[in-house]
């Protein structure tokens, strides 16, 4: 618990009105400041010459009292007509030493009058300790003027001074010095905490002109670069955003200006360049939502002007309660790589068509060969079916290729009942099960509609199961579940096979990408079926992921819209750039 100074709230220095006073004396010239100090002083012995006359006539005819008055005077004088800027800062102190002077005068000559006067000596007490000048000098002075100012009546009434002669000769002088004491010690802890205070703010100056310095760098470093950068808080406000995403964000604003719904307002589409993206599967959405993902493609804009940004974000964490504080977003405009994998994909797919007929005219004369009836040679048996073996590994690495080039590239949609083909995939993978000793287990509440191309999807539910079956050579079991979720459709397929580490599950969907465990145990595969199953459920507007330990097996989740977005022209199909 922390616990408030006693003196909090006394601090007279934190009130407005000493603080606007100490501004304003601050201000003043030395003479101006000097007068000031001896104003006080200075008027209660004018206030006591004007009274004199009436109270105590005879005052005005003593000569003491008459000549510490005009030293008082003189003394005034001197405050404003001395040119005390040009003297050194510790001349001033000579006005208070020069007041005790004029007081031992005054308080004397009107001793049987007015007793009281030695308590003036506060003043130039006061103004001695607060200096900060000759601080010994200033604390002797402290107590041997009061001292002899007090002396005099005590002289004059031996050899039986009064108990007020005494008290005033001791006790006055005493408490004078206690009090220089005090004040010395005030102001020393005073200009100590000011000198910290000035040491603190010339720190936090350099730290601020340093932190200027590396934003300035910073923000040119990030507008030098071609990548737009976002970073925004936990409630989706913007921090910080660079040139080139201000560039991305005009690129993809419609012509009829912005409506002040942030994200929604931008002509942001799915990997078809057709379908609005949903406000939900915005980047920066997903990214105020907690979700960390790479490489998620977008289109910007519309027309020949549109370009595919890949998208991909990093939360951010407090410092204080390591809770999500926020993430950055950074856009990559990948239109030209996106162009040369189509251009790939398609040289592949004319490549691998042109292998297919010789490699089936190899095949069938192969077969014709084994089969027919002419007998042959046990070697020239054995050299034919290493020949067939091959050519069917070669025609089925061509098909895999052919597949991953085209098949996904046009995706057409209709009601469809997901829980029949997550059946119907179970089926047909049921002997492969058996023959690995692996269980299949289904929990999918049917009937299960979404808008689906049941071609393309059931062929990503057979990679995905047969991945699982393939993948857990030592048996186990291979769960499929699915069930609705505000507006989309959630299936999971787990296995208990050999798993995977967290970055093979972040290379998992590349192609031709194999984990080590897979090429150590010898399973065969060419690395092309989830690259296949990821691009024919990003075609429906969904998504996969893969979460997967070593020897904990593997879990593929995937998201599908059950309802997709009317589109002009073509309601029911989807085809790709």
């Amino acid at each position: 618990m922390v616990r408030e100074s006693p003196t909090k709230g006394l601090d007279l220095s934190e009130q407005p009105f000493f603080r606007t006073a100490a501004r304003f004396f601050r201000k003043l010239q030395p003479r101006a400041r000097l007068a000031v100090c001896e104003l006080p002083l200075t008027l209660i012995i004018a206030g006591l010459v004007i009274a004199a006359p009436t109270l105590w006539p005879g005052l005005i005819q003593n000569w003491l009292f008459v000549t510490g008055v005009l030293l008082h005077g003189i003394l005034f004088l001197s405050c404003l007509l001395i040119p005390w800027e040009r003297l050194a800062p510790s001349a001033g102190v000579a006005i208070p030493i020069l007041d005790l002077v004029a007081l031992c005068f005054t308080r004397n000559g009107a001793f049987t009058a007015v007793p009281g006067l030695i308590t003036l000596a506060i003043f130039p007490v006061i103004w001695l300790s607060a200096s900060g000048v000759l601080s010994r000098t200033s604390l002797i002075l402290s107590f041997v003027g009061p001292f002899f100012i007090a002396l005099p009546p005590v002289i004059s009434h031996l050899p039986r001074p009064t108990g007020s002669d005494i008290s005033s000769v001791v006790l006055l002088p005493l408490m004078m010095f206690a009090m220089a004491v005090s004040i010395r010690l005030a102001g020393s802890n005073a200009r100590l905490q000011q000198r910290r205070v000035k040491h603190r703010d010339q720190a936090l100056r350099q730290l601020l002109a340093a932190s200027r310095e590396r934003e300035t760098l910073l923000k040119t470093i990030l507008d030098t670069i071609d990548v737009g950068i976002v970073a925004v808080d936990s409630k989706g406000e913007t921090l910080l955003i660079n040139n080139q995403q201000r560039a991305f964000l005009r690129m993809a604003m419609p012509e009829e200006g912005p409506s002040g719904r942030g994200e929604q307002d931008l002509l942001v589409f799915g990997q078809d360049r057709r379908t609005p993206l949903p406000p939900e599967k915005g980047p920066i959405r997903r990214a105020v939502h907690g979700e960390t993902f790479s490489d998620y493609l977008v289109w910007f804009g519309a027309g020949s002007e549109q370009r595919a940004i890949s998208t991909a974000a990093r939360g951010m964490k407090n410092d204080l309660d390591d809770e999500f504080g926020g993430a950055v977003i950074v856009f990559r405009d990948v239109t030209d790589v996106v162009g040369a994998l189509a251009a790939k994909d398609e040289l592949v797919a004319n490549v691998s068509h042109e292998f297919g007929s010789p490699l089936t005219s190899i095949l069938g004369n192969l077969d014709l060969v084994l089969r027919g009836d002419q007998k042959l040679q046990p070697e020239t048996k054995r050299g034919l079916e290493v020949a067939a073996r091959n050519a069917e590994r070669l025609r089925a690495l061509v098909d895999d290729l052919l597949l991953s080039a085209v098949a996904v590239e046009s995706v057409h949609l209709r009601r469809t009942d997901l829980a029949g083909l997550i059946e119907n995939s179970l089926v047909s993978a049921q002997a492969q099960a058996d023959a690995a000793s692996v269980g299949l287990v289904a929990d999918v509440p049917a009937p299960l509609w979404a808008d689906a191309d049941p071609l393309r999807l059931g062929q990503a539910l057979d990679n995905l199961v047969s991945n699982a079956i393939k993948y857990s050579p030592d048996g186990g079991q291979v769960s499929v579940r699915a069930a609705r979720n505000n507006g989309w459709v959630q299936l999971e397929v787990q296995d208990t096979g050999m798993g995977m580490t967290v970055d093979e599950t972040t290379r998992i969907f590349t192609r031709f990408f194999r984990t080590n465990a897979a090429r150590q145990a010898g399973i065969p595969g060419v690395g092309l079926g989830l690259s296949i199953t990821k691009s024919i459920v990003e075609r429906h507007g969904g998504s996969i992921t893969c979460e997967s330990r070593p020897g904990r097996g593997s879990t593929f989740a995937l998201a599908l819209p059950i309802e997709q977005p009317q589109r002009e022209n073509s309601p029911t199909s989807r085809t790709g750039p």
